[in-house]
Parts: structure tokens; sequence; C-alpha cells
């Protein structure tokens, strides 16, 4: 008899496996077919944010939808291409009672990973209120990881944030991922609920079901990370099954791992926990490393990943040192709590990964009542050199920010007198500025083409934007005066313009303005991460040159006298001189704008010969990216300057803002030093660039003494630009700072209007 019970167990087993195997979902006759594919293609986005891509198959089932005859073919095509990945199949009756089936995707889940599946949703009643699940065996707090409570093993969530609504949308049919997290290894069962609100669980509780599923075992994978010299460091690593699906899952990383990253940072001697399979793996560490590729099996016998990078160039041996003066630790959409955020061990890391030298980790608005705490006045406790992490300001979500956000770097004291927080900070960005210059902070414009946006992309142009904005807006005004430094010297209230991470003619267009009139701002590279660009650190540079060791003081300092040159990382422009003189002179403090640092003198117009050492690197085949619009990001990027579907860019000597020689180099990554002549007839600016990618600061060749007085149209834009940003800013400054407002917009007027009448007609 025990050999009857046998066989019927077996039986039994195989039939409920069979069943499992043919679970059929119900399918949805009457559905409006139009917002059914939109809802989709929002699916589609949120699976791929979430590292759980859907297969080709299923993409282009839901991409082609749209193009089939019959609204019954798009449904068809629809629910066959979604169905198969559901774990669960919801039915919501007219009377808003939630009854749930088992749905036919394999149950499969990773220890200490997460596992993305799709839920099925018949909404007869239109219900616009969240989808809700709850688990016995889940963690007791949503979103946490599940706790030591023995039979508390997994952690479940419906993810309803961007692409996707919070709220069910209430057409008849709809999917929504369902994200699962398991604590152990093994065969687990869960009982799971939904509901869409209190009081909608169906009568004799069919709104849960129990589902067992197999937890398979992480295999331990040591990593071995070299440099190009053998030695140990930090790199970023992207990882996908065969499946196209990021591991760790991306859906509850914590950090240092931020969870709107496809890629992890790790170092040398640390390790990974991958579920059994095939995997690829993408390593690289910032713009100036080649990218490596490889894939690899995961299975009982774990083998150590190991990988020797390389570089295509190394600026820092020549005393060029990498950094990004806007960072944050905190804010914007993409932290769990962006009023805390991370701490700097996490930031330092994805400084380090990047090969990102000096990261300025700017407190603002959101976080700064809880990240002012983590100031000293000099570099963080985390920094190992040459990796430098210092937190400094963005004035951001307060006191100035409506006239245009500011970077305030080297800052000795944090807090604006007459407070601890950010209510008392002063509206007009010159007074900010003045407090900032006095304990010799290095200033200048956050996000700069933020409010000049021009319908154009002719550089120079002269449309007056609408300064409307947060970037260099008051910009215009405050680069004309000059303020109190510390030890009574006297210094410009603008050190540099920030570039990189808006679309570069709005950028480039005022700072060449400004420098026609005879102003000496320089240019910065930054990425605002992660507001503007949340990718990674490090998408805007600024290459300082500094002799000796770096410190993030002489990087800041370099950066105001202008002995850096900005870029995406992917060309150089290192050394760039004239008659064999530095762009700018070695110094240790700030001195006054009349100063000739990075000035070459003639006695009367001449031919003046300028040299660069000249790199740039861009894959065989263009990405695309040229063909995009200029205010599309990415707004700097090599891909910028290819040429054609050559592998070559341009290499353009300016002077006054104009192209007045250029050079086609191949962006193969190999060093070049470029040799350019042009006559000078009068005093003016002169730089380097390959436009979309690298710009370096100025020259100032000043002849028989003159001031540079470029352009009497620069100078009316910019008077004109006066005008406009006070009719746009001006309701924004409170009585008491009324007077300072009028002051110093008048000063402004008065600058322009003498800069007019000493230059001569275009």
């Amino acid at each position: 008899m025990w050999r009857n019970f046998f066989f019927i167990a077996i039986l039994l087993a195989l039939s409920c496996q069979l069943a499992v195997a043919q679970v059929q979902l119900k399918q949805a006759t009457d559905v409006e077919t139009q917002p059914l594919i939109i809802q989709c293609q929002r699916l589609a986005e949120a699976l791929e944010y979430l590292g759980a891509p859907l297969n080709e198959a299923a993409k282009a089932k839901i991409a082609n939808a749209e193009k089939l005859d019959s609204p019954e073919a798009i449904r068809k095509s629809i629910q066959s291409a979604l169905d198969p990945l559901c774990v669960a199949e919801i039915e919501i009756n007219p009377e808003s009672r939630v009854k749930v089936n088992e749905g036919p995707a394999k149950r499969e889940l990773d220890q200490n990973g997460w596992r993305v599946f799709l839920v099925k949703v018949h909404n007869q009643a239109g219900v616009t209120a969240p989808l809700r699940v709850q688990s016995d065996q889940a963690a007791p707090i949503a979103g946490s990881p599940a706790d030591q409570v023995p039979d508390r093993w997994l952690d479940i969530q419906v993810f309803d944030q961007r692409p996707l609504a919070a709220n069910l949308s209430g057409i008849q049919l709809e999917y929504r991922p369902l994200l699962m997290y398991s604590r152990d290894i093994g065969k687990r069962t869960a009982e799971i609920a939904f509901n869409v609100g209190q009081g909608t669980q169906d009568i004799g509780f069919r709104n849960d079901i129990l589902l067992t599923f197999d937890c398979l075992a992480g295999i331990k994978i040591p990593l071995e990370i070299k440099d190009e010299n053998g030695k140990p460091t930090t790199a970023a690593l992207e990882i996908t099954d065969s499946q196209g699906r990021a591991y760790p899952s991306t859906a509850k990383r914590s950090a240092p791992d931020f969870h709107f990253h496809p890629q992890i940072y790790r170092h040398d001697g640390e390790s990974i926990h991958l579920p059994r399979g095939d995997y690829q793996i993408r390593i690289t560490r910032g713009p100036e490393y080649l990218e490596e590729t490889k894939s690899f099996k995961v299975d009982d016998e774990a083998q150590a990943l190991k990988f020797q990078l390389r570089r295509w160039i190394d600026p820092s041996l020549k005393g060029w040192w990498s950094g990004d003066h806007h960072i944050h630790a905190a804010g914007c959409a993409h932290y769990a709590d962006p009023t805390q955020g991370v701490h700097a061990p996490d930031m330092l890391r994805h400084c380090q990964g990047e090969d990102l030298k000096i990261g300025a980790n700017l407190t603002w608005g959101p976080c700064f009542d809880y990240q002012k705490q983590f100031f000293t006045g000099t570099i963080d406790k985390v920094s190992t050199y040459p990796y430098l992490l210092r937190y400094d300001i963005e004035v951001s979500g307060f006191g100035s920010h409506e006239s245009g956000h500011l970077c305030l770097l080297r800052l000795k004291d944090q807090m604006y007198p007459g407070g601890n927080s950010t209510t008392h900070w002063p509206k007009l960005g010159l007074n900010t500025l003045r407090w900032a210059q006095k304990q010799g902070a290095v200033c200048g414009p956050a996000h700069s083409g933020w409010g000049l946006e021009v319908k154009t992309d002719a550089l120079p142009n002269f449309v007056v934007p609408p300064y409307s904005g947060i970037g260099a807006n008051e910009y215009i005004v405050d680069v004309t005066h000059l303020v109190d430094g510390p030890d009574g010297t006297i210094v410009p209230a603008m050190d540099f313009i920030s570039l990189c991470d808006t679309p570069m003619i709005w950028e480039l267009n005022i700072w060449y303005h400004t420098l026609n009139c005879g102003f000496r701002t320089r240019g910065s590279g930054e990425t605002d991460f992660p507001c503007i660009y949340g990718e990674r650190v490090g998408l805007g540079r600024s290459y300082v040159k500094i002799a000796g060791e770096l410190t993030y003081d002489a990087w800041c300092e370099g950066i105001s006298r202008g002995n850096n040159y900005v870029s995406d990382g992917r060309s150089h422009l290192m050394d760039f001189c004239v008659a064999n003189k530095p762009a700018a002179e070695k110094a240790t403090q700030k001195v006054p704008a009349a100063a000739p640092d990075s000035e070459h003198s003639l006695s009367g117009p001449g031919v003046l010969k300028f040299s660069c050492d000249v790199a740039a690197l861009l894959p065989e085949v263009p990405t695309g990216i040229a063909e995009r619009p200029y205010a599309q990001q990415p707004y700097w990027h090599i891909e910028r300057a290819r040429i054609g579907k050559t592998r070559e860019v341009p290499v353009e000597l300016i002077v006054n803002g104009f192209p007045v020689e250029r050079q086609q180099i191949v962006a193969d990554g190999v060093q070049r030093t470029l040799t350019f002549e042009t006559r000078i007839e009068r005093s003016s600016w002169v730089a380097l660039r390959i436009l979309g990618s690298s710009h370096t600061n100025p020259i100032f060749v000043i002849v028989d003494e003159q001031p540079i007085r470029a352009s009497k149209r620069s100078a009316q834009w910019c008077l004109d630009g006066v005008e406009q940003c006070w009719g746009q800013k001006q309701r924004f400054f409170p009585p008491e700072e009324m007077e300072d407002a009028v002051a110093a917009y008048d000063h402004a007027r008065q600058v322009y209007r003498k800069i007019i009448e000493e230059s001569p007609k275009d």
C-alpha cells in the first residue's frame, strides 16, 4: 500500500507542477486600448529603471501594439507579452472588493536580493486608490529589510513611483511591478494579500494567496580590481544577467549604492553575492579610463573576478588635477530621504570610483539643517589622498536663490550671520557674495544656463534671454562689482561661472559677452549631481594645474585664477600658452582684478603663436548624441564635437568669442601639441575649445596697455540683460534689502554704459 501512496504522491506533485505551468490569467476584452498602451509604455520604462527590463519579444509586442488593426488584437498582444511575468492576478469587482489568484510567473527569489514580478489588475470598479500588498512573512515596516523574526523572511512592495503614478489609473486593465526580497535560501511560503483601501478585501478572505518560492542561495564572488599600475583601486561595476536585470537589484539598494544607478562601486578585496547564472559585467572608472566588458558564470565553484584597468590618459601626471565643484550628498528626488541624504564615506567612494580627485560636497536647502553638522572648514576626515572631499555651500532653496543659485567654495564659516539655519540669508546675491569673499571663499553661479535660454545655436548671439531662472542671472550684475576680500584686499565678487551641466550655448554666451567687456571671470566645470545629472559624479570637471601637492584650497585657488580647463573628461586641453607663457601664473592668494595674471602684453598689434597639448577619445562608431538638440542632455559630451561620422573633432582658437583658427584631430586618445598663429589688433581675450567637450580659460592679451573692450554690441547686450534681470528679480527683494538691490543694479548699469562708450563699433 505504501507503494500506491508513493505513486499517488508523485502524481499529485506532478499535477501540481503541471497546474502551475498551465495557469491562465483572465483575458480583458473590453478595456480601452489607448490608455492601456500608454500605461504599458510607462510600465516598460519602470521595469528598465528597476533593472528588470522586458525581454526583446515583450518590448516588441508593446511597441507594435498601437500599429495593430483592431482593439482586440492590441489587447491580445499586450496581455500575451505581460501575463507570463505575473505572479498574481487581482480582480476588483464593481463593489471594490479585491480577489486574488496566482499567476504563471516562475517563483524564484534570490537570497539577499530583489526580484521584480508583475501583478495583473482587472479594475471593474474604476478604483483610483493605491494598490497595497501585505504579508505576515514580510518586514513589518514597508521598504525596510526583513527583520530577525524567524518567519519574517520576506520583504515585498508594489512599485508606485515615477514613471508610474502612485495610484491605480482607473482603467479596466493595468499591470503593476511587485518587488520581492528574500532573506533566506530554500523553499519558503508566503501568504500575500492585496487591497485598495480599508474594507476592500473580498468576502471570504479571497484577497490573499499562498505562494511557495525557491529562494536561490547567493554565491560570494571575490573582486580583484587593480589600476593601471597594479595597485588596488575602486571602480564602477554594472552587472546584468542574461535577461538584462541589474544586480544587486536597484529596487532596494542602500548607500553607498544608489537605487537610481545601474552601477555599484567596489574596491579591490571586496565581494559581491550573486545567484547562480550567466552574467555580464561592465567596469569603468571615469572618463580617463577605458571601459571593459566581460561575461562570466556563477556556479558552486566561485571564481574571483579579476580586473586590470587601463587608462587612455592621466592629466595628473602633468600636474592637472580633476574636480567637480558641485555635487550633493542629499536633495532632489533620488535619495530615500532627501532632507538627510548620505554621508561622506559614500560620496567619497563615488569620487574614487570615477577617479575624481576633488569633490565639493555642497549642502543646500532641503538638507541644510541636517548636513550642516558635517562642515568643518577643511577636507573631510574620510579623504584619502589624492581623493579629497569637502563640505561647502550652495545657496539654493533659501536666500538669494531666486536670483540665481551660488556655489560658495573654501568657506571658513558656513553660516551667514544672524541665525543658525537658512531662514535669514540675504535675498540679494551680492550681499551673500560680500560675506563669502570677505572670508576668502571662491564663488560663482551654479547651473549657469537656467533662465538664459534662447532659441538659437549661434555663439555668441545677441538675443537677450528672459533671466527667469536660477542660473547665472544676477551674475550679469555681480560681475561688475569689486568687494572686500580677506586682509584688506579688493577682489571680484564673482570668481567663476559654472559650465558643463546646462546647454552650452546658454552658458558660454553670457560668459563670452562679459569677457568681451573686460571682466575676468573664469570657467569651471560642474555636474550638479544628482539633481541635473544623476548618472555619476564628475560628468563636468575642472582640471586645475597645481605645482606641488594637491590640496582643496589650492584647487579652488586655481579656479579663481583660471589655471584650469573645463572638460567632460573625454578631451583635454593642457598647458595652453602664448609665447611659452602659461595661461595663468602660480599664486597662493587672490589678487585684485587689475593684477596682470593670465596676461600677455603687446606694445602694438602683432602676430602671436599659441600652443596646447591636446587629446581626445571617441569610439569608432557614433552614438547618436551629436544628432540631439544642444538643449537635450548630455549638454557637454565629446560626441557633440564629432565631425560627421568620422572620428575627428575640431580644435578652435577663439578670440573675443569667435573662432579665428581651426584644426582637426583624430580623437584616438593620442596626445598632440597643436600650435596656432593669429594677429591681435587690440586688447582681447583668447581661448581654445573643443565645443561641447572642453574649453580653456582665457589668456588676456593687452595691447598698448588698453583694457579689453572687444564689442560694443556685447556691452549693450549686458546692459539690456541688467534691465531684463531687474524686471524679473526685483519682486523677490524685501524692503530691508531694496536699497542695496537698487544700488547694485544701478552700479552695473553705470559700468556697462561706460564700457559702451569706450568700445569701438563692431
